[in-house]
């Protein structure tokens, strides 16, 4: 399969290895809907290819990324009708996440902000660098928790670091992603094409139907939950978007745009 026509992320298969990089550094890879559209389409074209193995989330640069793109919906006569969408493709997105067979490796290279963060909890493994942290500031924004975080984050982490880290907008570091079990390895920069690449192309040749089986059983335990979450979550979205806080929120995020342009 020739995964062509990714104009918002980079998708190149290196064997049985699928590496997908976002791809928008003039914003800090920041994801915008058309991106969310193209991960649910790399996702849901891997399940058929039985040339890969294992899927590689990674950034372009020195940062994974910087979340939902806020700048969207500036561009849009219709908030109403903008929101909906937006959230119906969100939607899609995470779905094509917990419904991949592949094993989904989350390689964090920098900063994770939002949805950069919640998709670590939809991976099957995550690593992370030595710079990376990782931010939800969904309060600050008048949101709520998204990606089945709701869900993910409290089982990964525990309830009370949970809620510090998706409530009270508390950044979580390399080594404390590590210490809660968000992550299970930090490496150096130095050793990304020494020691990082080689061992996730010998995780790919590891036997594909025992992988896949595998991992159908690791997330039978916490399926239906996460479908939940993910459907409590996004029905939530819709109506923090129609909130004031969230208004105010985005008046303040232009506000801060504009000063720092000056």
């Amino acid at each position: 399969m020739s995964y062509q026509g990714y104009q918002q992320l980079l998708v190149e298969q290196q064997g049985k290895l699928l590496v997908v990089k976002f791809n928008n550094p003039k914003k800090k890879n920041a994801i915008n809907r058309f991106t969310y559209q193209e991960m649910t389409r790399v996702l849901t074209e891997v399940n058929d290819d039985e040339s890969v193995s294992l899927v590689v989330f990674t950034g372009v640069g020195d940062i994974f990324t910087a979340g939902n793109d806020l700048t969207q919906s500036a561009n849009s006569d219709d908030l109403d009708a903008f929101f909906k969408q937006s959230n119906a493709t969100f939607k899609a997105m995470v779905l094509s996440f917990v419904n991949c067979r592949k094993i989904v490796f989350a390689l964090v290279n920098g900063p994770a902000i939002g949805i950069g963060a919640t998709i670590v909890g939809l991976s099957d493994v995550a690593w992370c660098s030595e710079t990376a942290y990782f931010h939800t500031p969904f309060t600050k924004l008048g949101l709520v928790p998204e990606g089945g975080s709701s869900y993910m984050l409290p089982l990964i982490l525990g309830r009370s670091k949970a809620s510090e880290t998706l409530l009270l907008s508390e950044p979580l570091s390399a080594q404390e992603a590590y210490q809660f079990n968000f992550v299970s390895r930090i490496f150096k920069a130095s050793q990304l094409d020494s020691v990082v690449w080689p061992k996730l192309r010998q995780y790919s040749e590891l036997p594909q139907n025992s992988l896949l089986q595998g991992k159908r059983l690791v997330k039978e335990g916490f399926l239906e939950n996460l479908l939940k979450a993910n459907e409590a979550e996004c029905k939530q979205l819709l109506l923090q978007f129609q909130h004031s806080e969230f208004a105010q929120a985005i008046m303040d995020f232009a506000s801060r745009k504009i000063k720092s342009k000056l």
